[in-house]
């Protein structure tokens, strides 16, 4: 993992079992860099697209998608994930015109554009400690700049929509006993009106819970080494059997599954 505290952070991503997500909430910008297997993904706007070893997927902030992993026969699957901050998007987009996820994903093909050159410079910025705080903020934006050059749109989020709201305040804490009294309380609300307000984006507040953890699971799974064990309890499960009963129900497979083909 390559993180930055100027707003922008690299993970490696590997899985071993092919599964589809379904529901995929995506709080920022995020790049995949597929390296190795394909990625097929479900877009609304753009319909089905599949990615293979090169190319490059972006998801808008906010997307809500159904994605399918697809490993190798002999490899697991693998791609590194980008998350890129509102900040430095709009330091590059700022004079364009605001329309939020109507692009939809976007597919930038390695024959055309050769994807993994950006890729190399973000890793290259964000692993050199010795170089002076503005030009490696200069250079976080040089990718950006490229992604606007070859006809990529990268749209503001809605900062506004209840279920960002919510999903940003629980991930702050996602160990924590949230209730929606709580959440209520943190926006000003009696609960019957935060649950009207979260309501108009066609989510109850169990399930936005309940699928915040379980996503953050999944990517911990994903891109960590860490038990499964810890996995289950940092993401508020209370035991690791409950962790693995709401996973499979959720997609499909058992937590042990995205890391081994063994089970």
């Amino acid at each position: 993992m390559l993180p930055d505290d100027s707003g922008l952070s690299i993970h490696l991503i590997t899985q071993a079992t092919r599964a589809t997500f379904t529901d995929m909430y995506f709080h920022q910008t995020f790049l995949s860099f597929i390296h190795k297997g394909t990625k097929k993904v479900i877009c609304p706007h753009n319909g089905e697209l599949v990615g293979s070893e090169g190319d490059l997927f972006i998801f808008p902030p906010g997307s809500i998608i159904s994605l399918e992993n697809r490993p190798l026969v002999d490899a697991d699957y693998q791609a590194d994930g980008v998350s890129i901050a509102n900040a430095l998007i709009d330091a590059v987009y700022a004079d364009q015109p605001v329309t939020p996820a109507a692009t939809g994903i976007q597919l930038v093909r390695r024959e055309e554009h050769k994807p993994e050159d950006v890729l190399a410079l973000m890793k290259e910025t964000l692993a050199n400690t010795s170089l002076p705080e503005a030009l490696r903020q200069h250079r976080l934006l040089e990718p950006l700049i490229w992604l606007r050059h070859i006809g990529v749109h990268l749209s503001k989020p809605d900062t506004d929509n209840p279920l960002s709201k919510v999903r940003s305040l629980i991930e702050t804490d996602l160990s924590y006993a949230w209730r929606a009294t709580d959440v209520a309380s943190h926006f000003a609300m009696s609960e019957a009106t935060f649950r009207r307000w979260l309501a108009k984006s066609g989510h109850g507040f169990a399930k936005v819970l309940l699928h915040t953890r379980l996503e953050k699971g999944l990517a911990l799974l994903q891109s960590t080494h860490e038990p499964i064990s810890n996995v289950a309890l940092d993401c508020g499960f209370n035991t690791p059997s409950h962790f693995s009963e709401a996973f499979k129900k959720r997609f499909g497979i058992r937590p042990k599954e995205i890391r081994s083909r063994e089970v």
